[in-house]
């Protein structure tokens, strides 16, 4: 599992600008099952995106498409984790520490 943390890196004016598209862009990867929860950081400097994938790359890939990062606007911290205990909505999300 991963945490995606965004960083305005560019004013509010023009992030405000570009949210559409970054509000479909994250609507396309819940559908798709990638984003399991987001929200903006308090205060109001980026945000927080909790993903699932294959791997960090394939992450990292992913929000490299985010229409925020396309136009230079934030920047991303992407950390991994082992979830391995979670509500049970997570269940189908729960990992294994390696052997």
């Amino acid at each position: 599992m991963f945490v995606l943390e965004l960083t305005y890196t560019a004013p509010l004016d023009r992030i405000d600008a570009l949210l559409p598209a970054h509000v479909e862009w994250l609507g396309r990867h819940y559908g798709s099952g990638a984003f399991l929860a987001s929200g903006r950081k308090v205060p109001r400097d980026g945000g927080v995106i909790l993903a699932v994938g294959e791997d960090r790359a394939a992450i990292e890939a992913l929000a490299a498409t985010d229409p925020f990062a396309v136009e230079g606007l934030v920047a991303y911290r992407v950390t991994e984790f082992l979830a391995t205990t979670v509500a049970p909505a997570l269940e189908p999300h729960r990992q294994q520490l390696p052997a």
